[in-house]
């Protein structure tokens, strides 16, 4: 032990007692304060959710939300977070709305109901958030803003624990979990609309009501002016495959770009691309991009496919079967890479 201790560094010394309350390590706050005050965001909100209980005193609604939000940009991934943030004297203090205890928040959450949830959004506080938020902007950043309209459409898989969990359900691999719906402002950064479906539930079938609820809450003239353009979009990843929203988005005046399955039909059209029909990807090293006009059926007229691939080379393709990058290439052009009959395949 003592050939040890000779071998360390000296270290500085360390003081153990009470904590100084009157300094803080969270003292963002104070700048998130401003911006809460500035934006009237708890009023906002209150206005937009209503009542959550029949008298006034506590938190209310607005400050319930706000007070969550805050607990996770100072790194807050669990209610039981918010108890440890009380416990900084000074960054309460510093805090625009009150730092609640666990118990109190998620008390105050069961509360909100259809009704709450519903005035949050397209029509209710988060729309009137962002018309005064984008109305405080200057003329230059509007102008960047209504040039172009890109609605994301995007889901991911939230993993939970323990049986008693509600609204959650196991997912294709196996989790229990919930799965987050979210409807995008892409170039403001913003989400305007979401929900919380279990871990076994289709985005699909609700695509299209969460992309009108999106457009409803982008503010009127930046739409307007981006549809003038014809520069209102909308994007979403293969889960998303379904032709309800491609009606939905020309009916709202917006191209669509959905990533299509890769399907029977689709390889077929793959196959019968000209090699003299395929261009450089901008912006991506190495890959190529083709247009074809496959389509499946029931989809809106005109609407044509873009295929993209990247040059893999056979030596580079993994040997497992569970390998995602596999499933991306053509099967005969990698049963030929893996026998060695072929120096490279394309992933698609």
């Amino acid at each position: 032990m003592k050939r040890v201790r000779g071998r360390g560094r000296v270290r500085k010394r360390v003081r153990i007692g009470a904590p100084d309350p009157s300094l803080t390590g969270t003292s963002g706050v104070a700048a998130l304060a401003e911006f809460i005050e500035k934006l009237d965001l708890v009023g906002r909100l209150d206005r937009g959710i209503g009542a959550i209980k029949e008298r006034e005193r506590g938190a209310t609604g607005g400050q319930v939300l706000v007070s969550l939000a805050q607990c996770q940009l100072l790194g807050g991934d669990v209610l039981a977070a918010l108890d440890r943030q009380r416990q900084d004297v000074a960054g309460s203090a510093l805090s625009a709305v009150p730092v609640l205890a666990s118990t109190t928040a998620a008390g105050l959450a069961r509360r909100f109901g259809p009704a709450q949830l519903a005035g949050l959004e397209s029509e209710g506080a988060v729309a009137d958030l962002t018309g005064h938020a984008v109305g405080l902007l200057p003329a230059s950043r509007r102008a960047v803003l209504a040039a172009a309209v890109t609605v994301d459409l995007d889901s991911t898989d939230v993993e939970v624990y323990g049986p008693t969990k509600q609204g959650v359900a196991y997912n294709y691999h196996g989790q229990r979990a919930g799965r987050p719906h979210l409807g995008t402002w892409a170039e403001a950064g913003l989400t305007l609309a979401a929900e919380l479906l279990a871990g076994n539930e289709d985005v699909r079938p609700r695509a299209a009501d969460l992309l009108r609820r999106v457009l409803a809450g982008i503010p009127e003239d930046i739409r307007s002016a981006a549809a003038d353009w014809d520069r209102l979009r909308v994007r979403a990843d293969a889960g998303y495959f379904t032709a309800d929203l491609a009606h939905a988005a020309v009916a709202a005046g917006c191209d669509f770009a959905i990533a299509a399955k890769r399907n029977t039909a689709m390889w077929r059209a793959y196959a019968a691309i000209p090699e003299d029909a395929w261009g450089a990807a901008e912006g991506m090293p190495g890959a190529q991009v083709a247009a074809v006009d496959y389509a499946p059926q029931g989809w809106p007229p005109h609407t044509y496919t873009i295929v993209r691939r990247v040059r893999i080379e056979a030596e580079d393709i993994s040997d497992d079967p569970r390998s995602r990058r596999r499933r991306t290439i053509e099967k005969n052009q990698l049963t030929l890479a893996l026998e060695g009959a072929a120096t490279h395949a394309h992933a698609v």
